[in-house]
């Protein structure tokens, strides 16, 4: 007898922050994998877009409206979610931007902002979802995290305290939910090319970039894309049950160099 019954055939999955970047690369890849995929962030356009371009290709994908940083938004999600697609399997939070300022320099209200979105709204899909995983013995949560975590960069501080929230959690998950069935994962990101931080001006952009050269941040030119990030949600969702990928860090590999 198997320690564990296997994955279910149909293993509908929710990906926040779905509209761009690593959230929409991700409801890709999963889609791909034959989940249907419930997509939600608050550029509902574009996660409609990408639904119709997922049930072209085959899939089944769903989109509706979500702000993390509301507790109605969510509330309101989770529950279309699961008339749309049935109970749901596989929650990945992706959602959030990147602002920048130094720490002394930025309004409680901006540092809170960050909070809110990363950290509280990584909350809010836990409290709607993972009571009902628990339930059913089994389910995947997996938490898009940031390599700022062990190596913090300077103007992203706010950014930086979120995340370092997100993987307390998520390790806090993984004792509490030891012999559930539920896996909480993380997955930690290095530089990927994605829209975050793309509205800062010139000026800020400048001194950020300076400022990260100087204390070694940037050892080489290249970026992860976003679906390398959502290749490694893919293999945590696939895992076989019995076995929990806890952590994954994803770098991007350097150019070659040349002979």
């Amino acid at each position: 007898m198997p320690r564990f019954d296997p994955h279910p055939e149909r293993r509908p999955a929710v990906v926040t922050g779905a509209s761009s970047g690593i959230g929409a690369a991700t409801a890709t890849a999963l889609a791909m994998a034959g989940h249907p995929v419930a997509l939600g962030a608050r550029r509902t356009g574009k996660c409609e877009e990408l639904a119709a371009t997922i049930r072209a290709g085959g899939g089944e994908a769903f989109a509706h409206p979500l702000d993390v940083g509301d507790s109605d938004s969510v509330k309101a999600f989770a529950a279309a979610a699961g008339d749309a697609l049935g109970p749901i399997e596989v929650v990945v939070s992706s959602a959030g931007d990147l602002a920048a300022g130094r720490l002394h320099e930025i309004g409680s209200d901006q540092f809170a902002e960050q909070i809110e979105v990363h950290l509280v709204g990584a909350h809010r899909l836990v409290s709607h979802f993972v009571p009902q995983m628990v339930a059913r013995r089994r389910g995947d949560i997996v938490f898009i995290s940031s390599d700022t975590v062990p190596a913090p960069r300077s103007w992203t501080g706010a950014y930086v305290a979120a995340k370092n929230g997100v993987e307390g959690m998520a390790r806090t998950m993984q004792m509490e939910l030891e012999g559930t069935g539920v896996r909480a994962s993380i997955v930690r990101p290095g530089p990927t090319a994605t829209g975050m931080g793309m509205t800062w001006d010139a000026d800020t952009t400048g001194a950020v970039l300076e400022d990260w050269a100087k204390w070694g941040h940037a050892r080489h030119p290249y970026f992860l894309r976003p679906s390398d990030v959502a290749a490694a949600v893919a293999a945590i969702v696939a895992t076989p049950r019995g076995a929990h990928l806890r952590l994954v860090e994803v770098q991007p590999e350097a150019p070659l160099e040349e002979s």
